[in-house]
């Protein structure tokens, strides 16, 4: 189970490499927006746009149109995973008896090596696929969105490890699994909710922990079942489904919300990988935790050291009717941030404080 979330995974980081044009390295770690000679961050600092004064709206329109490849790109990855991986975790609760397609699809994931059953076979439906793709979209985005207006996730939660993100899906994997077994050997409705729901906790704690995650999550198992009572209502009959046991609901037991929610960290991590996979700005960059370097040109203003000379004074001070004063645009400084690649760092030109706290770490 491990190994083929593990490989599949490897083959989607390789082509969101690939489409990149990133190549493997030893450099040091970085920041997607720290420049390779100056560190700007702690590992307890959040990114700099949730300490902007902008309104959240702005911070949102930025994030996706600030590099429209980069968020097209991130789009397509989120859905492929979604569309890839969600029909495997389906077909748990198929195999198991948790729900009934009317006309399933069977095929085998993992054929047997003689003349026995298939090892692993993946029983769906033909609207499965792209309904788990939407999915996996909409928490990608809500997830990067989120990230974006909130202030509480550290920096370690922001660019999580390619283990942390493995073990995220595998954990998932692993919940949705333990679901069918339980339900399979006629454990109640009850036991079933409160081992998922100790679950979905201990994997929110150790796999995420942030505001935006838990909203995700929230919206995850409130909107996932809803979604799927428009389906057992309106579905007709060639493709319709139904659960076994209607539950408490009618249509579905209500252990299914906590495997919906635990559903958020797991895609949640794995949205932030692509998207600092997919970063361009600058020359080092965290991707699943290892080492990627981009071959960019550095700026020619600034020679990628985001400060030029100040254009209103002399060296920090100018003179004003017969008096050298300090001068108020550098603080003394004599150089002010590079207005020709400000925008290359995600920054928001308007937080004047953002730009001050970047030229005090500026040596």
């Amino acid at each position: 189970m491990v190994a083929v979330t593990k490989q599949l995974l490897l083959l989607i980081v390789a082509f969101a490499s690939a489409t990149q044009s990133h190549g493997f390295s030893t450099t040091t770690l970085h920041r997607c927006k720290s420049h390779p000679s100056v560190r700007f961050l702690s590992d307890r600092d959040k990114v700099d746009s949730l300490n902007s004064n902008s309104p959240p709206l702005d911070l949102i329109v930025t994030k996706i149109a600030g590099d429209p490849k980069r968020s097209i790109n991130f789009s397509l990855l989120m859905t492929l995973c979604g569309a890839l991986l969600g029909p495997f975790l389906d077909s748990y609760h198929s195999l198991f008896g948790v729900l009934t397609y009317n006309t399933p699809l069977v095929f085998p994931i993992w054929s047997s090596t003689g003349t026995g059953p298939d090892l692993l076979t993946c029983v769906t439906s033909l609207w499965v696929p792209p309904l788990f793709g939407l999915a996996g979209f909409l928490i990608g985005w809500l997830y990067i969105l989120l990230d974006t207006v909130t202030s509480d996730a550290s920096k370690s939660q922001l660019h999580p490890t390619m283990p942390k993100v493995l073990l995220g899906i595998s954990y998932f994997t692993f919940q949705y699994w333990l679901s069918g077994i339980l339900f399979a050997h006629g454990m109640d409705r009850s036991s079933i909710l409160t081992i998922m729901s100790v679950l979905a906790a201990g994997g929110f704690y150790i796999l995420d922990g942030t505001i935006s995650g838990f909203i995700t999550s929230a919206a995850t198992a409130v909107g996932g079942p809803l979604i799927e009572v428009g389906l057992i209502s309106s579905l007709p009959d060639s493709c319709a489904y139904h659960y076994n046991d209607p539950g408490e609901t009618g249509f579905f037991p209500l252990w299914i919300i906590p495997v919906y929610f635990l559903g958020g960290p797991a895609n949640g991590n794995l949205a932030r990988g692509f998207w600092d996979a997919l970063c361009e700005n600058s020359g080092d960059i965290k991707t699943f935790g290892m080492q990627v370097e981009i071959k960019q040109v550095p700026c020619l203003s600034c020679n990628g050291t985001r400060a030029v000379t100040c254009p209103n004074c002399d060296d920090g001070t100018y003179v004003t009717y017969g008096e050298r004063v300090v001068c108020k645009a550098c603080r003394g400084k004599g150089r002010v941030i590079c207005r020709e690649c400000f925008s290359k760092y995600d920054d928001d030109p308007s937080d004047i404080e953002n730009i001050r706290r970047i030229m005090d770490q500026i040596p």
